[in-house]
């Protein structure tokens, strides 16, 4: 069972990275997109958006019909996986103009939210003890993959876009065969019968509520900063006389700071099996929202200063995300934890769609040594969440009773 269950984690965490390579293909092709096809900043914006969007709404899809728990995960998890690497190949292959590639970017959105949550699903069901620890694993996995395109860029895709998507769709659609491979673990409750009346109870479970407070904070800030690191490097780079057209240096310290993430799931996964999910969320939105300010700070300065910098927040700025989820699964009733965990992400990318907006209206207001300083209020009000989470009796169900 020992060997298995690893097994199944090695297996599930190489498909998740592999897969979500597909979220930020577009985002890290954008400079050529926007060269080669004439797009405003606007439309250049929505590439990225746009997948937000659709992951959002692909997850209410689910969450309302709890595709999550009606259909066997890892078939979910495939098949989303090869169709969105199917809409990146079309980008690359065909798409010319801006509106298709961002109803395509859409489309690539809504059937992602086939993969991230059952993914999570299925290590559940293999781990009872050190389900942190899985599940960071998966996050980690997860940290990497989003990462990868800028780290394709970086290597042989600046001025060349292509190399970018079909490198992301070719990744995923391999994710997709690896899941496959995969099968339902002993705690994995069975296919649940449809019953919408599910998410009103999750809606009004205050355990599973107070713990997507923690998630809601924390993705206010990820996604954003995520989306717009690449930018507040160059502009950085600029000002401290660099000729601000170092795009790839950029996008290989972007993959840095995003990628590094994944060691900082893993950690806080064991942390928090150990320590207690709260104690570590808690910390690690603390050290993530003082670096959205700490980022004014550091604009401009010499790359001794920034690289190491950027590189301690990656790891701290997504280290909790994994936690969260690994709580909403102990708390929420156990024949609906995928829908319970879908309806957690979906609420959080709506966030999303909100903040990576406002970071472009806050640099033509302030400029971009500044610009993270509004996400900081996330991992604030995060932090209160999960402190009031832990003060109640509920939080017992939490890590074997480790808060």
């Amino acid at each position: 069972m020992f060997s298995e269950k690893r097994r199944v984690l090695l297996l599930i965490a190489a498909a998740e990275l592999l897969a979500m390579s597909l979220w930020f293909s577009a985002t890290a092709a954008a400079p050529e997109l926007a060269t080669e096809w004439g797009l405003t900043a606007t439309e250049t914006a929505w590439l990225t958006i746009s997948v937000q969007i659709g992951f959002v709404v692909g997850a209410f899809v689910s969450s309302a019909l709890t595709l999550s728990d009606v259909i066997r995960p890892r078939y979910l998890f495939a098949g989303s996986a090869v169709a969105g690497a199917a809409f990146t190949a079309v980008i690359a292959g065909v798409v010319t103009t801006a509106e298709p590639a961002i109803a395509l970017r859409f489309l690539t959105g809504v059937v992602l939210a086939g993969v991230y949550p059952p993914g999570m699903k299925i290590l559940a069901g293999w781990f009872r003890e050190g389900r942190g620890f899985a599940i960071g694993v998966l996050v980690g996995a997860l940290t990497v993959g989003s990462a990868l395109p800028h780290l394709l860029r970086a290597i042989g895709g600046v001025g060349e876009p292509r190399v970018v998507l079909y490198g992301a769709a070719g990744l995923a659609t391999i994710g997709g065969l690896l899941a496959l491979m995969v099968n339902p673990g002993p705690y994995q409750s069975p296919a649940a019968p449809f019953d919408p009346s599910a998410i009103g109870r999750i809606l009004r479970d205050r355990g599973t509520m107070l713990a997507n407070g923690g998630y809601f904070g924390h993705m206010w800030e990820l996604y954003a900063v995520w989306t717009w690191i690449p930018a507040f490097l160059i502009a950085s780079m600029a000002a401290n006389g660099g000729s601000g057209e170092s795009s790839g240096l950029a996008s290989l310290l972007a993959f840095g700071a995003i990628a590094i993430g994944g060691a900082g799931a893993v950690v806080a996964g064991v942390a928090a099996d150990r320590f207690g999910r709260t104690t570590i969320t808690s910390l690690s939105m603390v050290l993530s929202g003082l670096s959205c300010l700490l980022a004014g700070v550091l604009f401009g300065r010499s790359l001794f200063l920034l690289v190491p910098f950027v590189l301690i927040w990656g790891f701290a700025i997504v280290a909790d995300s994994a936690q969260f989820s690994a709580a909403v699964s102990e708390l929420a009733e156990e024949s609906y934890v995928g829908t319970a965990l879908t309806l957690q992400t979906a609420i959080g990318f709506l966030l999303t769609t909100l903040s990576i907006q406002l970071v472009p209206v806050i640099v033509d207001i302030v400029g971009w040594r500044w610009a993270f300083a509004p996400l900081a209020i996330g991992p604030a009000v995060g932090t209160l969440s999960m402190l009031r989470l832990k003060s109640l009796p509920v939080a017992s169900k939490l890590a074997g009773g480790r808060k």
